[in-house]
C-alpha cells in the first residue's frame, strides 16, 4: 500500500485531504510543519508528499529543499497552497516540488495528480 505523508499546519484541511486519500487506498502520515514532517522521514519511508507553503517553524519550502538534500530514495512531491501568484509557483518547483495546486483542490482533481505521479492505473 503506497504511504503518503500529508504537511498542513491546518487540521481540517488534513483531515480533508487524508479523507480523499485514505478512500483511494492510500496509507496516510500527517505532519503539522517541516521540522515534524522531516522527523516522520527520518524514521520512515513515504511515497508521496502533499506540502502546504506557509506554516510555523519550517515552511514547505522549508522542507523540500532539506528533503531534497538528503542522500535517500526521493519520493515526488506535490505543493498544495492558497498561493496563486508565478513567483510561488516557481520557487516551489526550485525547491523540488513536482506539481503546485491551488487549494481548495477538487478530490477527483488531486486523486488523478496522485495516481500519475504514483504510477497508479486510473479507472
Amino acid at each position: 500500500m503506497k504511504q503518503i505523508l500529508v504537511i498542513d499546519d491546518a487540521a481540517t484541511v488534513r483531515m480533508y485531504h487524508r479523507s480523499i486519500l485514505e478512500q483511494a487506498g492510500y496509507q496516510v502520515e500527517e505532519a503539522v510543519n517541516g521540522v515534524e514532517a522531516l522527523e516522520k522521514v527520518a524514521r520512515h519511508t513515504f511515497d508521496l508528499y502533499l506540502v502546504d507553503i506557509n506554516m510555523p517553524k519550517l515552511d514547505g519550502y522549508g522542507f523540500l529543499r532539506e528533503l531534497r538534500s538528503k542522500p535517500m530514495p526521493q519520493a515526488p512531491a506535490i505543493m498544495v497552497s492558497t498561493e496563486a501568484a508565478a513567483n510561488d509557483q516557481k520557487l516551489a518547483y526550485i525547491t523540488g516540488a513536482n506539481l503546485y495546486l491551488i487549494k481548495p483542490v477538487r478530490p477527483d482533481r488531486l486523486l488523478a495528480h496522485v495516481h500519475t505521479l504514483l504510477g497508479v492505473p486510473q479507472s
